[in-house]
């Protein structure tokens, strides 16, 4: 046996965040109820941040923090962007570390660029019972990404079948070395594959153990991380022991920045798969309206129910009227928490509907003709349209409901592989290939169904679709129709 070294070269596209970023980011995969809980938790937490109660809402305060308006000009889009000094969050207006706050340059960045709410089309919009739905599992959650991504081949192969080892909190639950020789596969391709599933959301996915997770996050994270690297590296077991000490002399700090790594290191998740469990079957609310007015379609937000927060000018005049010492430092670190609590659910809300917009500009046709008239469409289309990273258009578009001319559907419905036509012309969306193939059964004679083989000839002839016979197998069984054979009817 012969070892030998080898060498690779691979380019990656890696998200890099500031702690502001990765509660921008947070928000923006929250479900509008679990959204909703999480401003109340900071209501209750953060006595600078005030709910604004309707009937005492001023004209400044709708120019100053509409709950659920868009704005802040100089927020960074959550792409992992950087300026030359590494800091993708710096810019905010008057927050310089220790600094105050330059609350007249932040209203005057805090307008709308869009209207959200409840405008006078909500009083006329066709009333759809809210369907049911079953939430995403963390497996379906990321074989829809490989299924959007660039991942080819074998590596396609591995992946997926990476993604159907992982535990629900989002571990590889067995070793590569055990897979690899169950699946004839070599282990350092396999440990390729991993790394590519490991750049999905979310962060921390596919690790094999704690220590991996939390260091795959702090990868991601803007600026220089050594300590916090060599404390997740080496200290695990020392923080789960509070040998806090120890860990000072060891990583030779003081014990005062021991604490601030670790602060650091809560803001971490542990278990990835965590939002992806224990949801049950729920009734649809949709975050977004897409309402055609005249020849066009304009995107909503639906804001109803959701809280309209503010700064408390008490606290805010206690900076300028006074504070000081620790009393003004603990205001000061409120304020910016409350300010970036609004900014970063603004920047929620203007992802939603930038993604909107763009499939309203991808899916024309599905909004005048239903589900049939699907294009196919995937994760980098609308990224490079309103350029955003695609990690953040999956995270935008899962759980997040539209309430269309044809219906209410998940944002991620939209994203589809496509099957090419035999005459050469647009492609069509797999989702409409379904329809057509449920048509197709839905018309058959029940005494002489249509077999698979003779469904692809159907398409080819009907809708001039270039489709294998397996594709369709696949397709029937998701729609959840049994064969020719189960399908036919005697009497």
């Amino acid at each position: 046996m012969t070892q030998s070294l080898r060498q690779t070269l691979k380019l990656s596209q890696q998200l890099v965040m500031t702690p502001q970023l990765q509660q921008a980011i947070k928000l923006l995969q929250l479900t509008r109820m679990e959204l909703v809980d999480a401003v109340q938790q900071e209501l209750v937490e953060n006595p600078v941040l005030e709910e604004l109660d309707e009937y005492e809402e001023t004209a400044a305060d709708r120019d100053e923090l509409p709950g659920m308006v868009a704005g802040d000009a100089d927020l960074p889009e959550l792409s992992g962007g950087q300026d030359d000094s590494g800091d993708a969050v710096d810019n905010m207006p008057g927050t310089a570390d220790k600094g105050e706050i330059d609350w007249d340059a932040y209203i005057a960045q805090s307008q709308s660029d869009y209207q959200g709410g409840s405008s006078a089309f909500m009083e006329d919009r066709e009333d759809y019972e809210n369907p049911i739905v079953r939430s995403t599992t963390l497996q379906e959650h990321l074989e829809w990404q490989l299924q959007m991504s660039d991942i080819e081949g074998e590596e396609r192969v591995m992946a997926a079948h990476l993604i159907g080892e992982f535990n629900d909190d989002g571990y590889l639950m067995r070793p590569l070395q055990e897979i690899a020789q169950d699946k004839h596969w070599d282990v350092e391709d396999l440990e390729e594959a991993l790394l590519a599933v490991q750049e999905f959301d979310p962060l921390g996915v596919g690790a094999r153990d704690l220590r991996e997770c939390l260091l795959i996050q702090i990868r991601a994270m803007s600026g220089d991380h050594l300590l916090l690297k060599k404390l997740v590296e080496d200290h695990l077991h020392d923080i789960e022991k509070r040998q806090f000490k120890k860990i000072a002399q060891s990583l030779k700090i003081p014990l005062e920045q021991v604490g601030e790594l670790l602060e650091q290191l809560r803001h971490l998740e542990p278990k990835p798969g965590r939002p992806f469990s224990g949801r049950d079957a729920q009734h649809v609310v949709p975050d977004i309206y897409i309402v055609k007015v005249g020849d066009e379609y304009n995107v909503v937000l639906n804001d109803d129910g959701m809280p309209r927060l503010r700064v408390s000018n008490f606290y805010k005049s206690m900076i300028t009227n006074g504070a000081v010492g620790k009393d003004k430092e603990y205001i000061q670190e409120r304020l910016r928490s409350a300010v970036w609590m609004i900014r970063s659910i603004h920047q929620r809300q203007r992802t939603i509907y930038k993604v909107t917009q763009s499939i309203v500009k991808h899916q024309r046709p599905f909004l005048e003709k239903g589900v049939t008239a699907l294009r196919p469409m995937v994760l980098r289309d609308v990224a490079e349209d309103i350029e955003m990273h695609e990690s953040t258009i999956s995270r935008a578009t899962t759980n997040k409901y539209v309430h269309t001319p044809q219906g209410i559907y998940e944002l991620k419905f939209f994203f589809n592989s496509g099957i090419d036509s035999t005459d050469g012309s647009e492609a069509l969306a797999s989702e409409a290939v379904k329809q057509h193939i449920a048509s197709i059964i839905d018309e058959e004679d029940s005494k002489k169904p249509y077999s698979d083989q003779a469904i692809v000839k159907l398409l080819a002839a009907k809708h001039g679709l270039k489709i294998a016979r397996r594709t369709v197998t696949k397709y029937r069984e998701i729609l959840g129709y049994p064969s020719s054979t189960k399908r036919k009817k005697v009497f």
